[in-house]
């Protein structure tokens, strides 16, 4: 029986109990996180360079938009919660990189505080709660905490992203490279029993994002700066393609439901 069947019911404190909106952690799923992760780079870079007024409005209001449809959904409905993910990923780089052109935060600055930040998210989350996994996504608290930490993984992948390649110059191509390696490492570590499931999770999610960022700026960004030219706006038509083909297809299949 899928989550889908299960009857919602309520807890011990009296928490209205919903039906799961998280979808199961599958290679599908990292699929689509990657190429939301590469979208919203691209995307945030492109309407940024068209008009910084459309930017904030795309930014802001398709964020809100996409997360109050996300919010009032009643279960997991693929096309608004990886709609949620996606405006998710415009908006957290346009705050990523807004803290350094607009207030001149170096990098290297906003990567460390938005890491501390996510910590402490993390943490008092497991406090109230007494986890952090995703197959507990079933309270409106809980949902609130997790797209909060999804919104700051946005964030501090985007700093982290721009630190390798920038401030340590070693480019958007060999930025990639190196978070290609290094998500590797939690999965590795939770095959050999040496890092817990939901602490793999939450590793591999955040390296996402300064992956997929690294690789859309390689195709998109100008040779002048190490990448291939083909331009944001290509690269954000592709990504978002590909991202509604995945979205569509595990829509009308019901792959990725989680299971009660």
């Amino acid at each position: 029986m899928t989550s889908a069947d299960a009857p919602a019911h309520t807890d011990s404190r009296t928490t209205v109990r919903m039906h799961a909106k998280v979808p199961e952690v599958t290679a599908v799923f990292w699929v689509v996180k990657i190429l939301t992760t590469g979208m919203g780079e691209a995307a945030s870079d492109f309407l940024g360079t068209v008009n910084l007024v459309l930017a904030g409005v795309v930014g802001v209001g398709g964020f809100a938009a996409a997360l109050y449809w996300q919010l009032h959904t009643d279960r997991y409905r693929p096309v608004a919660y990886w709609s949620a993910v996606a405006m998710v990923a415009v908006f957290g780089t346009m705050v990523a990189d807004g803290v350094h052109v607009a207030l001149g935060v170096p990098y290297a600055v906003s990567t460390a505080g938005a890491l501390v930040l996510l910590c402490a998210v993390l943490v008092r989350w497991y406090r109230r709660e007494g986890t952090v996994s995703i197959h507990s996504i079933t309270t409106r608290s809980r949902e609130t905490s997790y797209w909060l930490t999804v919104l700051i993984t946005f964030a501090l992948g985007t700093a982290a992203g721009d630190w390798t390649a920038s401030s340590l110059h070693l480019g958007f191509l060999l930025s990639g490279v190196l978070f290609a390696a290094a998500i590797v490492v939690p999965w590795l570590a939770w095959r050999r029993g040496r890092l817990g499931e939901v602490a793999a999770f939450w590793t591999a999610y955040v390296i996402t994002r300064p992956l997929g960022a690294s690789f859309a700026d390689w195709f998109g960004k100008p040779h002048s700066i190490s990448g291939l030219g083909f331009g944001d706006g290509t690269v954000t038509g592709i990504a978002l393609l590909a991202i509604v083909c995945l979205v569509t297809w595990i829509a009308r299949t019901g792959y990725g439901v989680q299971r009660a």
